[in-house]
């Protein structure tokens, strides 16, 4: 059983802490670790192998850095050019999983879902891979705890003819009003649906083949010619671009009569929420508010607070939503928390940061952040992984001055090559080519301040580049 993982997605509704180059998929939000890391470690016990991992070509790096941190060995990480949505980014995995003839069952995960009962996804698991040997199609229908209307629903027909479990599956339902919801739950036929699917790799390419040939054919041509970057897989953007976007659901699952589900009552939820992150919170204080971080509360009660950095102080309101951040601050009604996927679109609609970005910003060498601007000035905290350097670079309309706080920094400022250690410094004109690297043992902390014209970060050429961005951003 081979599992892929899609970690594709931007999270909008989980701003400020989930922006489109950190989403929730990469946030430690349920646990010590990471949504994606959890993905993957849930699955200890099972005969699961290597993952492959599927992701956005902007978070390659965040992928790869966090398999790292728990020593996750991986079956490749494929880099989607663009998003074309499930059903696609499915297929290059079955194809990808089959290059060297084989045919292996694929556990189909979101990155992004959290699953308390790791027990009973295990048995789950061995019930649905039970189903897949037999040529079916698997989904997982979560037994639903509430007449929930933000997900959609999966009805069950009979028992599987030639196995031991699961039901096949009668109909998959849209996203139903209250009442409708409520029906479905007191009827007892209705799962949510999960979004987590089984089979063999063939099974599913066979039916993709039958009902959305024009994006199988398309997934083969952008896969025939993959290539390796890194620890990477490349596909032919020119050829995906031309595919369809469309889910899994769509494309196959609705279509297909070897559909089937399989139970499962294991604590779910696609986290798809800051209320349901305050329902699925495991800690609640006598009045039944989750509190992460610094809050001072009088007065309130069933809400969530979570702050990153500064004090947060609430009287007297129920059934809010508070998230401090380095950069932003949201408030909102626990009941309206779906619409703050408009705030997003209206900061990406007027051009501001904040919607793809934190002020902390990640990079495979490390991260930088920005702690003080105005006009004409910039300054900015870097840290430099060990053994990690930036790219050989040159900037047209800033100068750079770097003051070393803690470690070694070897630098490389036009025909010259330093070593800084703490308190020394270097001044870096505009139009020099210069590098930072970290040669020591232990993380490189300096304090970097900008001055000039342009601040922005697309005023990069770079000469050489150890991660392959040979690009002027």
């Amino acid at each position: 059983m081979k599992p892929v993982v899609l970690a594709g997605g931007s999270g909008s509704r989980l701003w400020p802490k989930s922006r489109a180059a950190l989403p929730k998929q990469f946030l430690s939000l349920t646990s010590d670790l990471t949504m994606l890391q959890d993905t993957i470690a849930r699955l200890a016990g099972t005969d699961a192998d290597q993952p492959i991992v599927i992701c956005n070509d902007a978070h390659r790096f965040l992928v790869a850095e966090q398999l790292r941190q728990q020593d996750i060995q991986h079956g490749g990480i494929l880099l989607e050019p663009m998003g074309r949505n499930t059903a696609p980014a499915i297929a290059l995995a079955a194809l990808h999983a089959s290059l060297n003839g084989e045919d292996p069952i694929l556990l189909i995960l979101a990155a992004d879902h959290l699953i308390n009962d790791a027990s009973e996804f295990h048995k789950a698991i061995t019930q649905a891979e039970a189903l897949a040997k037999l040529g079916k199609l698997v989904t997982f229908g979560i037994v639903p705890d509430s007449a929930h209307t933000g997900y959609g629903y999966i009805k069950r027909g009979d028992k599987v003819a030639s196995a031991d479990v699961g039901f096949d599956v009668a109909s998959f339902v849209e996203k139903p009003d209250l009442a409708t919801a409520q029906q479905y739950v007191d009827s007892g036929e209705y799962y949510w649906n999960s979004g987590m699917f089984m089979f063999k790799a063939s099974r599913y390419l066979q039916e993709l083949e039958k009902y959305a040939p024009e994006m199988l054919a398309i997934c083969k041509k952008a896969i025939a010619s993959e290539s390796a970057d890194l620890e990477f897989v490349r596909v032919d953007a020119e050829v995906f671009v031309t595919c369809p976007d469309d889910s899994i659901d769509y494309a196959v699952m609705e279509k297909t009569d070897s559909a089937c589900v399989v139970p499962l009552d294991a604590g779910w939820s696609d986290v798809g929420s800051w209320s349901s992150l305050w329902e699925t919170a495991k800690q609640k204080d006598a009045n039944n508010n989750v509190v992460i971080g610094d809050a001072i509360l009088d007065g309130v009660s069933n809400s969530y607070i979570n702050s990153e950095q500064r004090l947060i102080s609430v009287v007297g309101l129920d059934d809010i939503v508070v998230v401090e951040t380095k950069d932003a601050v949201l408030v909102a009604h626990k009941d309206k928390v779906q619409d703050i996927k408009n705030v997003v679109n209206q900061l990406k609609a007027e051009h501001r940061p904040e919607w793809e970005f934190h002020r902390e910003v990640f990079r495979p060498w490390g991260s930088y952040d920005s702690i003080d601007n105005g006009e004409r000035f910039q300054v900015k905290r870097i840290t430099v992984k060990p053994g990690e350097k930036l790219s050989v670079q040159m900037h047209h309309h800033r100068a750079e001055h770097w003051i070393v706080v803690s470690g070694t920094a070897k630098v490389t400022n036009g025909e010259q090559t330093l070593l800084l250690s703490e308190n020394q410094s270097t001044y870096i004109p505009i139009g020099v080519v210069h590098a930072l690297e970290n040669p020591g043992r232990i993380p490189l902390e300096l304090i970097e301040v900008q001055s000039g014209s342009y601040l922005g970060e697309d005023d990069i050429v770079r000469f050489s580049d150890r991660y392959g961005r040979i690009e002027t951003k």
